[in-house]
């Protein structure tokens, strides 16, 4: 069976219920508020909700499912390598000098991931919970190759909440 909008429908109902799938050109990232990067990728977005299973007695037709724990994977971001150096004076803070400067303690951030469409304009943003750097991987240099100069950022976090930026 297939299911056809109707004519009266209006084009931004038929948005809202996803009939065109968005394209994005770049992801940004920020932290408490500040612009961090522009990246071309972004990987582990996603959450899990363990579940368990109870077999009832009696109940052979069926077992009963119960969620557990959610789980978040680290979010790894890819990019090309940029003059800004806003990720990387995150990236001391939270290791090295900058950490034993802190007393050894790990500071915690605010963080969203944001998808930034074709046009330029804010199609939906992930705000992430006790954003924290766990590796960055700088470019494999080899002059024999013509890839581009790429880095990778791999951030832990605890969960986020999804949100359309306002229009």
């Amino acid at each position: 069976m297939s299911i056809t909008p109707s004519s009266s429908a209006s084009p931004a109902t038929q948005n809202l219920l996803g009939s065109d799938l968005p394209t994005a050109s770049r992801f940004l990232f920020e932290l408490d508020g500040a612009e961090i990067g522009v990246f071309s990728s972004v990987s582990g977005l996603e959450m899990t909700v363990e579940t368990y299973q109870i077999l009832e007695g009696g109940q052979n037709g069926f077992s009963h499912k119960l969620p557990g724990r959610i789980t978040w994977p680290n979010l790894v971001f890819r990019r090309g390598i940029t003059d800004s150096d806003a990720l990387f004076a995150w990236l001391q803070k939270s290791s090295g000098e900058g950490f034993a400067a802190s007393g050894n303690k790990l500071t915690k951030s605010t963080g969203a991931v944001t998808v930034i469409g074709l046009d330029g304009t804010r199609l939906r943003s992930w705000n992430l919970n006790d954003v924290w750097p766990v590796r960055w991987k700088g470019p494999d240099f080899d002059v024999s190759r013509d890839d581009p100069l790429q880095e990778e950022l791999e951030i832990a976090h605890h969960g986020f909440v999804s949100t359309k930026p306002a229009t």
